[in-house]
């Protein structure tokens, strides 16, 4: 397999390297796209009791019988001593023929949706198996504690080929649902569909990243396994309702697990998230809390030529909050080859992947609304002790690929019989929900080192970076007060950095050029950057990982080229 770099730091510096095999990508269609990343949290480690060893599996409850989620623990704990069993994909022509454009025209009936007659705060619509969500889920609702499974039935459809409609069996199945709120419009919530994926619209109504239940050895190639939510309780909430409660069953190759979820809207979208998983195989890597997104390019990396858009992505940052409360921006990037970045931190506050520039003239795409996706935050219940956030960039030429994935990674040993409990907040909406006091970077621009005129005569691996700094912390200063930068970086050397204040954006800006040769072992240059002003600093610190490459020399035609 390909090798790539693998970087490791300690936050905010420092790293060491070493091979890791190439990655691989999964898509999952819904509305334009995928359905794809993120959820769980580290309260800590133990191991089985003994009687989980007995064989024995406590029952989910049948029809009319009281549910609740302890009992669903106690399953998904004795599941974790059984062999596992892959979920059962059948009629698989069938679902072939369901692709993008066929699963668009197969539409929910609103008249008999789940709760559609009820003074409940959402309705639920269900989605149908197609080419990409190919196993059958069980989806129970849950009133007055008492369960009853929901039977597929193809009259809950209307399909805009008929012809398609008569060939479905009759126990097809369901591939997931959505909430949608009271309304005319109805606004949707949130959507689950496919293996353990997630996503919610947020408090802008457009969707974009995506959350799953747990990353399992994400990064390594194929050994990258994706668990399932195989049955789903809809607790029916009371018409005055402030949350609404879904749990879920998941079931692994390597874990299984028991997940209580409660959603909120009080205009972004909230959802309390309780874990608990249990080991049934070792694993490499297990990552919690995992977010997916796509990143192709921005002012940062713009591809002139390739699009007519300026800037395509999902993300543009990575935000983290450290347990010393450091506050650390990670521009995103698309590397030349798959690059692994993780950030050590002990009982971290947070962290999350944020859509920051909100201008449409910066993407000029009406039609997807790029500037209206997501920011999608993770705020830790409890202490998650020692791991690191991981950061998964795999190098992408379309915006059809979700090529970023974010999580927590928690420290030692993810051995078979483990048990792990993991709860935590996820906060869809336009920002993070604590935006930090410091100034927040908001662009990052990259171009020919030195000044022109002087092209010419610098390395071709040479390469100027511009940062945008902005918020109240700066506003008090001016050319005679002007804040400092400072600049480091893991190889090479900075060249001449400065700061200079931007009037017709308000903006204070740091420049530097880089410096140096190629790093050794195929690695980044890690970079990062902060304005201090006397002892203080005040903003969040900037990173970067920049793989050192020529810059075209020329971008004109040859006179005798015509």
């Amino acid at each position: 397999p390909t090798e790539r770099s693998h970087l490791v730091q300690d936050i905010p510096g420092g790293h060491r390297t070493g091979p890791e095999r190439s990655d691989s990508r999964m898509t999952i269609d819904l509305g334009r796209r995928r359905l794809l990343v993120s959820t769980t949290a580290l309260a800590g480690v133990s191991f089985l009791p003994a009687w989980a060893t007995t064989g024995s599996v406590p029952a989910l409850p049948r029809d009319g019988e009281a549910f609740d989620f302890e009992t669903l623990v106690a399953h998904a704990r004795a599941l974790s001593h059984q062999p596992y069993h892959a979920p059962d994909e059948r009629y698989a022509e069938l679902l072939d023929e369901i692709g993008y454009e066929a699963f668009m025209g197969i539409h929910t009936r609103k008249e008999v949706a789940l709760w559609a007659d009820a003074a409940t705060p959402v309705t639920v619509e269900f989605f149908h198996l197609d080419q990409n969500a190919r196993a059958p889920i069980a989806i129970h609702v849950v009133e007055s504690g008492r369960s009853r499974r929901i039977q597929y039935n193809g009259d809950l459809f209307r399909y805009d080929d008929p012809a398609l409609a008569k060939r479905l069996p009759a126990d097809l199945g369901f591939s997931g649902f959505r909430m949608l709120g009271r309304g005319d419009p109805a606004r949707e919530w949130l959507a689950f569909k496919g293996a353990s994926y997630f996503r919610s619209p947020g408090g802008l109504d457009q969707y974009g990243l995506s959350a799953r239940g747990v990353a399992i050895d994400t990064g390594y190639g194929a050994d990258e396994a994706f668990p399932n939510f195989t049955q789903y309780w809809l607790i029916k909430p009371e018409p005055d309702a402030a949350t609404i409660t879904i749990c879920a069953l998941l079931e692994g190759q390597h874990v299984t697990g028991a997940y209580r979820i409660k959603l909120s809207r009080p205009n972004d979208i909230i959802l309390d998230i309780e874990t608990r998983l249990f080991q049934r195989n070792d694993v490499q890597r297990l990552g919690i809390a995992p977010l997916t997104s796509m990143f192709w390019f921005s002012e940062t990396n713009a591809r002139r030529g390739v699009d007519w858009r300026p800037e395509i992505h999902d993300s543009d940052g990575l935000a983290m909050t450290t347990g010393q409360d450091q506050r650390l921006w990670r521009a995103l990037v698309n590397p030349p080859r798959t690059q692994y970045s993780a950030f050590q931190d002990k009982n971290p506050k947070g962290f999350g992947l944020l859509q920051r520039d909100r201008v449409f003239d910066h993407y000029q795409d009406p039609e997807v609304g790029f500037e209206n996706r997501p920011s999608l935050w993770v705020e830790p219940r409890g202490n998650w002790g020692s791991g690191h956030v991981g950061l998964l960039e795999l190098p992408t030429d379309e915006e059809v690929y979700d090529n970023i994935n974010v999580f927590w990674v928690p420290a030692g040993k993810t051995a078979s019989g483990n048990e792990w409990q993991f709860d935590y907040r996820l906060h869809w909406g336009a920002d993070q929900p604590d935006p930090p006091q410091l100034a927040r970077v908001m662009a990052t621009r990259t171009g020919r080192a030195g000044a022109p005129g002087t092209y010419e005569d610098q390395s071709v691996l040479a390469r100027k970076f511009v940062i945008d700094f902005a918020g109240h912390a700066l506003d008090s200063l001016d050319k005679d007060n002007a804040p400092e930068p400072q600049v480091h970086a893991s190889h090479g050397k900075i060249d001449n950095p400065y700061v200079r204040y931007v009037e017709k954006t308000g903006r204070w800006r740091v420049f530097f050029d880089w410096k140096g040769e190629l790093p050794p072992n195929d690695t980044p240059v890690e970079l990062q950057a902060a304005l201090r002003h006397g002892a203080r600093q005040i903003t969040e610190t900037w990173l970067y990982a920049y793989y050192p490459e020529a810059l075209p020399r020329q971008l004109y035609a040859d006179d005798d080229s015509a």
